[in-house]
């Protein structure tokens, strides 16, 4: 497996925040295993780790929003990777509460609220696929990217 790991250092992915909500309160998470799925219907899916606290929430079939960060949101992404627990990762950044009753990123890339429809386990993880609600999108593309395992951003990208 440590192959794999070296091969999966070279996919550079977009970073994106997952946020999520019961009774009990708000949960986010760092994550860059998301993608898109159909667009008819419109969809995505996200891969979480069963040991991440908002697992057993989206395995209840908690709605879900798909937070696409742009490359300054850095901080956000560190505090939502482990090292900030429980509500207090909700202190980085300005969230606003969507009519789904979970909060978005204000600043975000993009933040694509999903309507939670099937879920998935395998190994060490659940795959659950959305179906998108809402879109929301500001500023022009400039992503937050991670690939060997840092942080950075698209610089001097020719598209062909």
């Amino acid at each position: 497996m440590e192959d794999l790991k070296q091969a999966l250092q070279r996919l550079a992915k977009a970073v994106v925040v997952i946020t999520t909500a019961d009774q009990n309160g708000r949960y986010a998470m760092s994550a860059t295993a998301v993608s898109e799925l159909s667009m008819e219907p419109p969809s995505m899916l996200i891969c979480v780790n069963k040991s991440a606290s908002l697992f057993p929430v989206l395995a209840s079939g908690a709605p879900f929003i798909i937070n696409i960060l742009h490359h300054q949101q850095a901080d956000i992404s560190v505090a939502c990777a482990g090292k900030v627990k429980g509500e207090a990762r909700f202190e980085f950044g300005t969230w606003i509460k969507t009519t789904s009753g979970i909060h978005r990123l204000e600043g975000a890339q993009a933040s694509i609220v999903c309507r939670n429809v099937k879920a998935v386990e395998f190994g060490t993880h659940g795959i659950f696929i959305g179906k998108v609600e809402e879109v929301f999108t500001e500023s022009t593309p400039d992503p937050l990217i991670y690939v060997d395992r840092r942080y950075g951003k698209m610089d001097n990208v020719t598209f062909a």
